[in-house]
């Protein structure tokens, strides 16, 4: 049994309980150190109340919202990137209080050397390593785009984004070029320039969007909402010049939502591998399709796979399909360990 496997390699996951009875968001590991004392360390999560157990560590992978980080980010024991910091900083209007690294960097935690490596999810989205007092290897991934950086492992906890292999939408392959004939169709580079919108979230996308916009070459301002201008100037080396939303020329980049409150002659494109939005798709994602997680999964090689992330069946479902290949997983909802205050 899988459980059996995890008490042999020194690990516990756990689930924390809400105050409505319900469960809070992601999940804990519980190994000991080197010195044979017992550690904690919160993944994604939000904070845990004074009265439990807390954690020794908040590890925040990334600053989107379904990965808690407005909340961990308060608490001295949270750890993320700069990047990342200074993204939940921009995105919450708060103050980050945890500790920061550089990308690549390892750290400590209560003597626990943590070492860090990049996912290609957002900028500054970071995978977490570290051993436990049997020599038991855990890899904590968060949402991965490029897997290239991510050691072998024994433990390994990642995401399932796409991760349902009979759904057609799980699998796609992203085009870049797409991006860039779109600027020739609206005549860039021609003197006959037009107006051009790409929906794309502000938070991730729209850096990879400008970046990908710099690369091809398009040295004009790029027109973005207050929100998105702040992360994409803050965040991305070589972002160029970018302004507000004016007019209606030139090129747009602005949430999906928003697409629709543009003037109505600029062309508007949405950069999705998703099919439900009202405007033309370039494919272009910020996450591994099916295949890609089955080859991360294939090349780290870990004896178990705890499968944490999105809410819904995905997670069941790509860890049923692991099993299937003889890879033993789990997915969160299954993880039956619950921590209380009486939790020993």
């Amino acid at each position: 049994m899988i459980s059996k496997k995890l008490i042999d390699l020194g690990v516990l996951p756990l689930r924390q309980k809400n105050s409505r009875g319900g469960f809070k968001p992601h999940l804990a590991l519980r190994f000991k150190d080197e010195a044979g004392k017992l550690r904690m360390f919160s993944v994604d999560t939000t904070r845990t109340p004074k009265k439990c157990i807390q954690p020794d560590a908040y590890l925040i992978t990334h600053a989107h919202s379904d990965h808690h980080g407005k909340s961990a980010m308060l608490s001295e024991r949270a750890f993320c990137s700069e990047k990342t910091a200074l993204a939940l900083k921009l995105r919450h209007e708060r103050e980050y209080k945890g500790k920061t690294f550089q990308l690549g960097e390892s750290f400590e935690v209560e003597g626990v050397e943590v070492k860090t490596y990049p996912t290609g999810h957002t900028v500054g989205a970071t995978a977490f390593s570290w051993e436990n007092e049997v020599g038991t290897k855990l890899l904590v991934t968060g949402d991965v785009k490029d897997a290239s950086a991510l050691p072998a492992c024994d433990v390994l906890v990642t995401e399932a984004n796409y991760g349902d292999p009979s759904d057609p939408s799980c699998h796609f392959e992203d085009d870049p070029e797409g991006l860039k004939r779109a600027l020739l169709k609206n005549g860039f580079n021609s003197g006959k320039e037009k107006g051009v919108a790409f929906g794309a979230y502000d938070f991730g996308k729209a850096q990879r969007a400008v970046h990908l916009l710099r690369n091809f070459g398009y040295e004009g301002p790029i027109k973005m909402a207050s929100k998105g201008r702040a992360l994409t100037g803050n965040m991305l080396d070589g972002a160029g010049k970018l302004s507000g939303l004016e007019g209606d020329s030139g090129v747009f980049i602005v949430p999906p939502r928003a697409l629709g409150k543009l003037p109505w002659g600029i062309k508007k494109y949405v950069l999705s591998c998703r099919h439900d939005y009202p405007f033309p798709n370039i494919r272009l994602s910020d996450h591994l399709d099916v295949e890609g997680l089955e080859a991360m999964v294939r090349k780290i090689d870990p004896e178990v796979a705890l499968i944490y992330h999105p809410k819904g069946p995905r997670p069941e479902i790509f860890a049923e399909h692991l099993n299937s290949l003889g890879i033993d997983s789990i997915s969160l909802d299954k993880i039956g360990n619950v921590l209380s205050n009486e939790f020993i």
